[in-house]
């Protein structure tokens, strides 16, 4: 459920920091379960790293597509705002183990998304999180003090722009749909991937004019 915040004031604090202990316990947990399923015949090793390597393939760029894609077509934003899953299917990134919210920044209201428990991440469309979305800083204090935090990333908002802070979970995963500039009416849909960023796509960001 997302959390809604408004503006208070906040002591500055320095920026979100990795901590690698976030994932010990289900990483020591993951490499026994594959290596469970190798010795039980049911994958094989070359599966196995095949599999992790298409996954380390898959970048932010497929994210700014369909942000791109929304931008520049009424309808498709439309479906995706509505049916994010099969919106995102159309373009050939389908997430079927998961349902993806995507979620839309206007000029009254800044969406922001984090996995309070775990680091969980709309991995089809961005790829691998960022040390900093797994860390315990990011993940307790975005929810508390989330102007503070945006702050830190350099995203300085209006006081009167509503901040929702949407906590990703293991059966659901929220794309941020940023602000599109303005002075880019001209571009095509692949300049306007260009401009989409990871992090506008997290919320800590927003696009920048070109």
């Amino acid at each position: 459920m997302p959390h809604d915040h408004h503006d208070h004031d906040h002591p500055a604090h320095s920026p979100p920091q990795p901590d690698d202990k976030v994932h010990s316990y289900y990483q020591i947990l993951g490499v026994a379960l594959k290596e469970l399923l190798i010795e039980k015949g049911i994958v094989t090793a070359d599966e196995v790293r095949s599999a992790i390597e298409k996954r380390d393939q898959i970048t932010p760029a497929h994210g700014a597509a369909v942000v791109a894609r929304a931008w520049s077509d009424a309808g498709f934003r439309t479906r995706l705002l509505t049916d994010a899953n099969a919106a995102v299917a159309e373009l050939g990134y389908p997430m079927t183990t998961t349902r993806l919210v995507a979620v839309e920044n206007t000029a009254d209201v800044h969406n922001v998304v984090v996995c309070t428990l775990c680091s969980c991440y709309p991995r089809e469309l961005l790829g691998l999180p960022p040390a900093w979305y797994k860390s315990r800083a990011y993940r307790a204090r975005i929810v508390h003090e989330p102007r503070a935090v945006l702050a830190e990333f350099g995203t300085q908002l209006l006081e009167e722009t509503e901040v929702r802070v949407h906590d990703s979970t293991a059966d659901m995963r929220f794309l941020v749909v940023p602000r599109r500039p303005a002075g880019t009416e001209s571009l095509d849909e692949a300049a306007l991937a260009e401009l989409v960023s990871r992090d506008s796509m997290i919320g800590v960001a927003v696009v920048r004019q070109p």
